[in-house]
């Protein structure tokens, strides 16, 4: 916490000392991503305007364990060894802390009743645990080492264990975070109180279950869930995958009650441009023919305006309140997508504009290439207000081999969107480069080649993610991911949901956060370097 403040107050005098004149407000690219070299650390590297602080890490005790949960990161099955003996297995689960969720919060407890936590909390499910247990912690800013990160819960109201959690959200109306897992036919959403310990419910059976993943809710209410299924692999092309997960819509009946109110599931239908009229549904008798289908082709082609409709699948006014499967539901009437992770709304659109990430097949072999979706990319839906049942779609970015791999999003500010790449270890051993974040100007028009994102993130390589990408055996990730990237400012009204204002980082108490997942599982806040220009720089926006 000491260097978090030194380095504000050093912002403050870089500001202060700065000359008068206007400097751009986009960060230097970062001119390659980090490579990875068998066995070697690479430390982040991050534009020269930007430096960033840690704000949790794995190895962190929590302040009120209970096992398997007993760090931020890690759980307590094994010790950590440094060095590994040979031929042993002696290193700890590690449960990758995911999406972050921030928020400004008066009187939150924690497990000392005697300590003021202060205002500023960080949320995060768990997206790997011994035995498939998760759980919910939450870093509380403000506080010392010993108080610094709470556990929240590991079991649900029934005393069923959590699953393991990839997305979360803030839901003001029924005051209580979501937590989603992605696990196919077995996942869903869940929703827990703030309390510690929280009161975690299942409430798949209003939104039913699905790979769902990203969760973002909307100025009406309504949640927007964006699943990751990923499909079966072609006979010929053996290293591309069919289409198989979908973007749903949520309206509940009673925003305050989720799951006792109940709702509606819709599923997003895209509507053909050739010919016009039918849905695209990718449902051919095999997975080769929707591969390197016409339609898969279009989707992928920059300037294609598709007519987008939602389609109720699940009403629990007539079908009830029992969990069901919603991508089975889908089938035949939503549109399926390459492995769609997460979404999140432009601010300045009143929740007309909705952004959302296509990983694609994360394998440099991928015969589908650029052309047909394999390095997937990132889309843009748009209607007139949230509530719509009409709307278009458009291709905003198509991935390429350099590009790939798009998972977190996240708007920097009006106008700026930030992606974050998932690749996975075989893509960084084929492509030689391990993950990078890069920020994109949505004015801008990327079938232009001379548009390209600027990446001012090139991820590295920590020791313990290095000793795991060369030792499988050991039974977790390898190489780092960026993932949790988030900008909030923590407002926890319904006028501070992501998207209903223009964020400004590092102004006006937005802040930026985002976890190095994998090996140490670092969660860091990234601030302007007060050793540069960058006070300034980041301030002064030319897009508000």
């Amino acid at each position: 916490m000491r260097h978090v403040l030194i380095c504000r107050m050093l912002l403050t005098a870089v500001v202060l000392l700065a000359p008068a004149h206007a400097l751009a407000a986009d960060p230097t690219h970062v001119p390659s991503a980090n490579p990875k070299s068998p066995g070697v650390v690479a430390p982040n590297v991050l534009s020269p305007e930007l430096a960033e602080v840690i704000q949790a890490q794995g190895a962190m005790l929590l302040e009120n364990p209970v096992s398997p949960a007993k760090y931020y990161g890690y759980n307590d099955d094994k010790p950590n060894l440094v060095p590994l003996p040979p031929a042993f297995n002696v290193e700890a689960h590690k449960t990758e802390p995911d999406k972050n969720t921030y928020l400004r919060l008066n009187g939150q407890r924690g497990a000392d009743p005697s300590y003021d936590y202060g205002h500023d909390f960080l949320f995060q499910g768990h997206e790997s645990g011994v035995g498939g247990q998760g759980y919910i912690t939450r870093i509380n800013l403000d506080a010392d080492g010993v108080h610094r990160v709470t556990l929240m819960a590991t079991k649900d109201v029934t005393g069923k264990s959590l699953p393991v959690f990839d997305g979360s959200a803030w839901y003001p109306w029924a005051q209580r975070l979501l937590f989603t897992f992605e696990g196919g036919n077995a996942g869903g959403v869940w929703q827990a109180t703030l309390d510690v310990p929280s009161k975690a419910e299942d409430i798949s059976g209003a939104l039913g279950r699905g790979g769902y993943e990203g969760i973002q809710a909307d100025s009406d209410g309504n949640l927007w869930i964006v699943e990751d299924v990923g499909g079966a692999t072609g006979a010929v092309n053996s290293h591309a995958r069919r289409p198989n997960s979908f973007v749903y819509r949520f309206k509940p009946y009673n925003p305050k009650d989720l799951l006792g109110g109940g709702g509606k599931l819709q599923v997003l239908a895209v509507f053909s441009v050739q010919p016009p009229g039918a849905v695209l549904l990718f449902n051919s008798a095999t997975a080769d023919a929707d591969i390197l289908s016409a339609d898969v082709m279009d989707l992928h082609t920059y300037g294609k305006v598709f007519k987008t409709k939602w389609v109720t699948i699940h009403d629990t006014a007539t079908d009830g309140k029992d969990p069901f499967d919603a991508n089975t539901l889908a089938k035949g009437k939503g549109t399926p997508f390459k492995r769609p992770e997460n979404g999140v709304f432009r601010p300045g659109t009143r929740f007309g504009e909705f952004y959302f990430t296509e990983t694609g097949d994360t394998n440099a072999l991928t015969e589908a290439g650029s052309a047909f979706g394999g390095f997937g990319g990132i889309f843009k839906l748009s209607q007139r207000h949230p509530s719509d049942d009409d709307g278009s779609l458009t291709l905003f970015f198509r991935g390429d081999v350099a590009h790939t791999g798009l998972d977190n999003i996240q708007f920097w500010s009006k106008n700026k969107l930030v992606a974050v790449e998932d690749g996975g270890d075989t893509l960084h051993t084929q492509r030689n480069a391990l993950d990078s974040a890069y920020m994109f100007d949505v004015r801008k028009d990327y079938s232009d080649p001379a548009h390209r994102p600027i990446r001012f993130l090139a991820q590295g390589r920590d020791a313990s993610a290095t000793i795991d990408a060369s030792s499988p055996g050991l039974g977790n990730d390898g190489d780092n991911e960026i993932t949790g990237f988030h900008v909030s400012d923590g407002d926890p009204t319904a006028g501070g949901i992501l998207g209903a204002k223009n964020p400004r980082p590092f102004d006006d108490g937005w802040r930026v956060f985002y976890t190095q997942q994998h090996g140490d599982n670092v969660t860091w806040e990234i601030i302007p370097n007060p050793w540069t220009d960058g006070g300034e720089r980041m301030l002064d926006r030319d897009d508000d």
